[in-house]
């Protein structure tokens, strides 16, 4: 069995840039191969449970989500395997060596790579966090480091931005569901065993000849997707309190081979005690790690990493009464500023809700948010705007595509509401660009009235019924982003004034 030594992990933080910067990579590795109990220099493939210890390791000294590292030696040299029979590295056709499939051997040792294990995983996840820095490709959200489905355009790069990798077939407009990203992102839900949110990405944000060698050129380059995306596995602390996702199973060992210590019921809350483990049995091949955790009732054992969640100690929707949530318990929060009333007027009416655990660039911790300054999104907005005036209709509205924004312009279609964005493929890319103030006016004006407005006529209704303070067309500034605390602050004022 093998243990977390808690020195080694102790200064990690979810979103730290330096977490290596000072340490010798030389000595980094042996206390990897240390950790995980191998030794470097044989040259045979470890145990299942060794090598997951030392992707897992790996990753985590780099602040690289484990379940991406994993997946990727998953995918590019199959089963974890380094070493052939006779003890040589693997090498492809494409001059891949090894677990990781290097290829970029520039700046890297090729001796090394090809018979040391820790060092060739080490050259795969710099590669890896090398293409989560680059900024010619498209980012997502604010691009926290713990949360998976950000780094899908990192995943891409790992094999490239050809044409092969991607998420749309140009000729059929289907998902490519033979792109690199994708197949890493299945082997995820598969051997990790969780649920991944897919991006809904368009046709036309990726676009290239299909003729061609050339890399994909990206006509969206940050993405604002309001949707539950996944935290990794990995950072859950001790005395955390967690939840279960499923129906599981409570081990006395880290192993599904150890005795039954009954079973926990979906969303039973449990408190984590120590460090994860790694499996017990050698031979076993689990992507997984196990935690410790106690029961209320003070039952203690071992639950698979893939069955807890973060929801109990940070929930992503209120779990308090409509009515009760103070927001000056967010870390943002600031009673002296313009928003402050107007966010816990939306908050607790359900228009808007904070962002849970998410890193606070400000404190380097991991705190709950409520980002006044964000920008909205136009399909964000359609959110805002149909929870207050169409509530039931929203909730009753099903789908006609996958599309995540799908029920949000069908209403807005059929309220003739003045957006950018719109159902039909050539439309969609605007619903995840940022409203600007005066468009946001329009689609209000017009939901105010039922009938479309101009964008004139639409700031003097905010004007004139003291939506707004601004004086002039200019002094709105109706070309600058919409922000969420702009958008609470209007509907605050609406509110106070039409529904009172």
């Amino acid at each position: 069995m093998k243990k977390i030594l808690k020195p080694l992990i102790s200064g990690i933080v979810i979103g730290a840039l330096s977490l290596t910067i000072n340490i010798d990579k030389n000595v980094l590795a042996n206390d990897i191969a240390n950790t995980c109990k191998y030794d470097s220099a044989s040259k045979v493939n470890p145990d299942y449970s060794t090598m997951n210890c030392l992707l897992t390791e790996t990753a985590l000294r780099y602040n690289v989500p484990p379940e991406i590292v994993k997946a990727i030696a998953e995918g590019e040299s199959g089963n974890w395997r380094h070493f052939d029979m006779n003890g040589k590295a693997i090498v492809t056709a494409d001059n891949g060596i090894g677990i990781m499939q290097i290829t970029n051997q520039a700046g890297y040792n090729q001796d090394r790579l090809k018979n040391d294990i820790v060092y060739n995983i080490r050259a795969g996840v710099e590669t890896l966090d090398d293409m989560f820095k680059r900024k010619d490709l498209p980012s997502i959200n604010s691009e926290e480091r713990d949360i998976l489905e950000h780094w899908y355009f990192a995943i891409m790069a790992y094999n490239g931005t050809k044409p092969v990798n991607s998420p749309f077939v140009q000729a059929t407009g289907e998902r490519n569901a033979n792109a690199y990203q994708e197949r890493i992102l299945r082997i995820i839900e598969k051997l990790e065993l969780i649920d991944l949110t897919e991006l809904p990405f368009t046709r036309e944000h990726f676009q290239y000849d299909s003729n061609s060698r050339e890399n994909i050129k990206f006509s969206v380059m940050n993405y604002d997707f309001d949707l539950p995306l996944t935290k990794s596995k990995y950072f859950f602390k001790t005395n955390l309190k967690v939840n279960a996702t499923t129906n599981v199973t409570v081990r006395t060992k880290p192993t599904t081979d150890s005795p039954s210590m009954g079973t926990l019921r979906k969303g039973e809350i449990v408190t984590i005690t120590g460090p994860f483990e790694y499996e017990a049995v050698s031979t076993k091949k689990n992507h997984f790690v196990w935690y410790p955790v106690k029961r209320n009732d003070g039952t203690e054992g071992y639950v698979a990493s893939s069955y807890l969640n973060y929801s109990a100690s940070t929930p992503t929707t209120p779990t308090t009464p409509v009515g009760s949530i103070d927001v000056s318990k967010f870390a943002d929060y600031k009673a002296d500023q313009y928003w402050a009333e107007d966010f816990q007027w939306a908050v607790n009416k359900g228009l808007i809700s904070g962002y849970p655990n998410v890193y606070n660039p400000a404190t380097k911790k991991y705190e709950n948010l409520l980002k006044p300054n964000t920008n909205l999104t136009e399909n964000q907005m359609l959110s805002v705007l149909f929870r207050y005036f169409k509530s039931d209709e929203l909730a009753s509205t099903k789908p006609s595509s996958s599309w995540s924004a799908d029920v949000n312009y069908q209403l807005a279609s059929k309220y003739a509401l003045p957006t950018l964005g719109g159902i039909s493929t050539s439309k969609q890319v605007y619903a995840v660009k940022d409203i600007t103030r005066g468009n946001f006016a329009r689609i209000l004006a017009s939901m105010h009235y039922g009938k479309t407005v101009s964008q004139k006529e639409a700031i003097q209704f905010l004007r004139d019924f003291d939506l707004t303070t601004t004086k002039t067309d200019a002094e709105f500034k109706p070309n600058d982003s919409l922000t969420r605390a702009h958008a609470v602050a209007f509907f605050h004022r609406y509110e106070q004034i039409f529904n009172k």
